[in-house]
């Protein structure tokens, strides 16, 4: 099988993303200006399988309040990977960075995961 370059892979997960693979809560403030809002949990998970690596979370804070959690990838020391931290405003301030292990079963989220992760896999596999 054909490595896939992270350029491409970085592609896919971008042109993926829709309000159906974002966090449903905060679906209504979804938007096609800023696709990159509340898909960093998912996009996070799809980037592990891809790449392995860890996760890490990271604390979204505005005016020193944590309001929300954001999550990116860490390959290695030095390396990380973060599709989705041009999402916020610039008064959201992320803090932080703790690697948490990943869970045996996605159980929130689900849904979204699996339907980001088809349609990247499917655009990996259908152009390599």
């Amino acid at each position: 099988m054909k490595p896939f370059l992270l350029a491409d892979i970085e592609a896919a997960v971008r042109s993926s993303w829709g309000a159906d693979t974002t966090t449903p809560e905060y679906r209504p403030r979804w938007t096609p200006g800023n696709p990159a809002r509340d898909q960093c949990g998912v996009t996070a998970l799809v980037l592990h399988d891809l790449l392995g690596g860890d996760l890490v979370r990271g604390e979204v804070r505005v005016d020193g309040v944590r309001t929300d959690y954001h999550w990116w990838n860490r390959l290695g020391p030095g390396t990380e990977i973060d599709l989705t931290r041009e999402q916020f405003a610039p008064e959201e301030i992320v803090t932080g960075g703790t690697v948490i292990p990943r869970p045996p079963e996605i159980v929130r989220l689900r849904e979204e995961y699996e339907l980001l992760r088809g349609r990247v896999l499917e655009l990996l596999h259908g152009h390599g």
